[in-house]
């Protein structure tokens, strides 16, 4: 072969672009495993293998894909308490006022009266129970006597909801305790009891915002309320100290979201500083320059 006719393969070209740098540190396998990373990092989950990159079988892929958990004890467990705790009342226990309400529109005033009487001995049984201890059957009677008590007797359903409350903050049924008073509230929007126990349950599940409106509507009904007052200097630190937690966690999750976005350029947060303005209280970001 005439040496004059062969092509001679061109030189690779060993020069990269910064387009091209990025393009291939951005590429599916970086991206994903960065992404995988953040996440962890950020909401404590360990992401296993993605049912698209898993090769298994489809029920492989799914049980790997939603046992994402890191740590498969306490979380797993306290939702599993939830569940059982919440499996009565969740069971038998629901109220329609409205339903309720339609179908009393063809009973008579005499019928009515007589429900009504019906009620208040259901509920003078639910008390017995409850001083009895037998909470989780004081809570059923309860539930009986909302059940045939006339929805226009508000006072009467208004305590009624508050005593299926009080029976289910004991069998530790707390969010179905807080919607109960909270039924018991639009019923008699000043019933202190009522009031103050969802306040006291709003406290102990840490919505300590909502606690503490509750206490200060119990201020505005009885100024001399020696649980609410002593809430008022309680709670405000708390709140504080729980948001400037919550600020430190969420500067923390976007400094980790920062880095992974800042990885393929060979920076981190380290080469920013944020300085916040005293009088506006908005941040502004500037780029450290190296010296």
């Amino acid at each position: 072969m005439d040496p004059n006719q062969t092509k001679q393969k061109p030189l690779a070209d060993t020069s990269t672009s910064d387009e091209e740098r990025f393009e291939d540190a951005s590429c599916k396998e970086f991206n994903e495993k960065a992404v995988d990373e953040v996440i962890q990092q950020v909401t404590g989950i360990s992401v296993g293998v993605s049912p698209k990159t898993n090769t298994s079988s489809s029920s492989e892929q799914t049980e790997k894909f939603v046992d994402c958990r890191s740590d498969a004890g306490s979380d797993e467990e306290m939702l599993e308490k939830e569940k059982e705790s919440d499996s009565v009342t969740q069971n038998d226990d629901f109220v329609d006022d409205e339903s309720q309400r339609d179908w009393e529109k063809g009973l008579s005033e005499e019928e009515k009266l007589s429900n009504k009487a019906k009620a208040d001995e259901l509920k003078a049984q639910g008390n017995d129970l409850f001083k009895q201890g037998d909470f989780e059957k004081s809570a059923d009677v309860y539930t009986e006597a909302l059940r045939i008590c006339p929805v226009e007797y508000s006072a009467e359903r208004s305590i009624l909801y508050a005593n299926r409350a009080a029976a289910k903050t004991k069998l530790n049924f707390k969010p179905s305790a807080i919607d109960d008073c909270t039924k018991a509230i639009e019923h008699n929007p000043k019933y202190l009891k009522a009031l103050l126990r969802r306040a006291t349950l709003y406290e102990e599940a840490d919505k300590l915002d909502e606690s503490l409106e509750d206490f200060k509507k119990i201020l505005e009904l009885d100024p001399a309320n020696v649980e609410a007052r002593a809430a008022q200097l309680r709670l405000p630190p708390k709140i504080q100290e729980r948001n400037e937690r919550l600020k430190e966690e969420m500067m923390g999750k976007l400094k980790d979201l920062g880095n992974m976005i800042l990885r393929p350029f060979g920076l981190s947060t380290q080469n920013f500083e944020m300085k916040q303005d005293p009088s506006s209280g908005s941040y502004s970001i500037n780029f450290k320059s190296g010296k």
